[in-house]
């Protein structure tokens, strides 16, 4: 089974500029969105914090995050993006996938929308 990716549009929360637009890596081991910094500063997202994140080899990393409108599968969300390097593949992660009533199919691996948003 390959990789997921789904197409995402990334916004700043007043949607004044033009948004960022691509194929996302549905990660259901990140925590927050991760996309290119020049691709988010473009659409108008403002860096408002750091955090140290850990990579994939276990390595600790600070990188700069802020606040975006996520849109995907017709569900929009506001969540936590991380500004990565220039060249880095945009990540969707579990925060905007979960507050967007979306989850991955444990079998097919492919992101399905909730009849539901659970409050339990």
């Amino acid at each position: 089974m390959g990789l997921t990716h789904v197409t995402v549009a990334v916004s700043d929360l007043g949607k004044q500029g033009s948004p960022y637009e691509a194929d996302f890596l549905v990660d259901t081991g990140a925590i927050d969105c991760l996309a290119p910094s020049d691709r988010l500063h473009a659409a108008g997202i403002k860096p408002e914090h750091k955090a140290v994140y850990e990579l994939a080899n276990g390595q600790p990393v600070e990188y700069e995050y802020g606040f975006a409108r996520i849109s995907f599968l017709g569900e929009e969300t506001v969540s936590p993006i991380t500004f990565g390097s220039n060249n880095a593949e945009p990540i969707l992660g579990m925060v905007a996938l979960e507050s967007s009533g979306v989850v991955v199919d444990a079998v097919t691996k492919s992101p399905k929308r909730l009849h539901a948003r659970p409050l339990k």
